[in-house]
Order: structure tokens, then C-alpha cells, then sequence
């Protein structure tokens, strides 16, 4: 089964549609495309109890966002500021650029 590329990059501005972080808007810090889920800046929040190790020198309850799906977050356009699908666009040179489908501006 082929998968299709993300229609998010990273440092997209998204918001949460979906889930206990609902409407909750961030910088896209990291995607994996292989797994389907996205890793937002302040979003989806977890604690993590870790041990002190050599490297850090120190250890306690430290909290980390935790990936959520790419379903569950929607593209805030830069131009409308408004969340938005994305559609694609093809130039003459055959370079595809993406799209505000609402304010029909380019994102890239």
C-alpha cells in the first residue's frame, strides 16, 4: 500500500479539530509521514517520569508533546487566517505548490 505525501510540513501554524485539545492552535515541530501523525508545538501534552543519567545530570516529571494523528489538525492559511484544506497547483515549470482552497492563495 502507497501512502500519500502530507499535505503538512513542518512549521505549518495548525489547529487541533479533534481530541482533548480541541481548538488549540501551534507550530508544527515535527512529522512523520510514515506513521500518519504530527507533533505540535504545546499540544497533546504528556509527563514523562525520566531518570537522572550521566548525559543531563538530572532526572524528575518532565512533560513533552506526544504525536497526534494529521487527521485530527487543520492547516491555518497565512493570508485568510483561517483553517483550510489544501489543494495543490501546477506550474508550468511542473513544480506543484499548495493552495488556500478557501482565499485561493499559495501557502508554499
Amino acid at each position: 500500500m502507497t501512502r500519500k505525501r502530507p499535505k503538512i510540513k513542518k512549521d505549518d501554524k495548525v489547529i487541533v479539530i479533534a481530541g482533548k485539545d480541541k481548538g488549540k492552535i501551534g507550530a508544527v515541530l515535527k512529522v512523520d509521514a510514515e506513521k500518519e501523525n504530527v507533533i505540535v508545538e504545546r499540544v497533546n501534552m504528556i509527563k514523562k517520569h525520566m531518570r537522572p543519567n550521566p548525559r543531563t545530570g538530572k532526572g524528575g516529571i518532565m512533560e513533552a508533546e506526544a504525536p497526534i494523528h494529521i487527521s485530527n489538525v487543520m492547516l491555518i492559511c497565512s493570508k485568510c487566517a483561517k483553517p483550510t484544506r489544501i489543494g495543490k497547483k501546477v506550474m508550468e515549470d511542473g513544480s506543484k505548490l499548495r493552495v488556500c482552497k478557501k482565499c485561493k492563495e499559495v501557502i508554499d
